[in-house]
């Protein structure tokens, strides 16, 4: 079967594990996950296998092979419970790509350079913004950590394939509002637990901080929030 991606040409490997997308709805979202396993190979035999009942669009071996298993127009069943600005069911909305890697070392340069071109293709093709490529952990907080502290979204984000990491406080005299008020207000809808939430705001956009929730962090989120009505959906 021919793939959805024509530059990239990845090899067809087709998994059982998918189906219709439902309510009419078609890809405003790609979903970014790390495999945690130990090779590509043993990700595509999981990915692929009808006992598992997970799947992906897309993964992308450490060596930069990509393999294609379920076509852009169906759902793939990669992302699982959460949500995303207050929207579920986000396998019906999202193009899944899995990443080899375990979440304990960086990505390798091949690996990033197709994913880069991989996404540059399913955004146009979809008329995706930039904004709409997110974190597993993203929309499933405190379930979820890929892909992980040492995922260079930076990078992506100064090519215009992901939404960048706001540089100041537009709001300074604020400071009032809950942790988890203003995160749900940037988008971060999948849990109402402060700490999850600031563990996967962080994983995406502050990975060396630590302890506890500080200014920082609620600058940066409040930044964030004022992207809310930037549609992605």
């Amino acid at each position: 079967m021919r793939s959805t991606t024509e530059r990239l040409r990845p090899v067809w490997h087709p998994s059982p594990n998918f189906g219709p997308r439902r309510n009419g709805l078609i890809p405003s979202l790609v979903v970014i996950h790390y495999t945690a396993m130990d090779g590509a190979g043993a990700a595509l035999d999981r990915l692929c296998d009808p006992q598992a009942e997970v799947s992906a669009h897309y993964l992308i071996g450490a060596d930069g092979t990509l393999w294609q298993m379920v076509r852009e127009e169906d759902r793939a069943w990669h992302a699982g419970a959460g949500s995303w600005r207050g929207q579920a069911d986000i396998n019906s909305r999202s193009v899944g790509i899995e990443l080899d890697n375990r979440g304990t070392h960086p990505f390798a340069e091949a690996q990033m350079a197709v994913l880069e071109h991989l996404l540059m293709d399913i955004l146009h093709r979809w008329s995706i913004a930039p904004e709409g490529v997110i974190a597993h952990s993203d929309m499933a907080p405190g379930r979820k950590l890929d892909p992980g502290a040492r995922f260079d979204w930076a990078r992506l984000a100064r090519l215009g394939l992901a939404r960048p990491c706001p540089e100041k406080d537009p709001q300074p005299e604020g400071g009032d509002e809950p942790f988890a008020e203003l995160a749900r207000d940037a988008g971060y809808t999948g849990s109402e637990d402060p700490q999850s939430l600031l563990q996967a705001l962080r994983l995406r956009f502050r990975p060396w901080a630590r302890g506890p929730e500080d200014a920082a962090d609620r600058a940066m989120v409040r930044a964030l929030a004022l992207d809310r009505d930037r549609p992605t959906t």
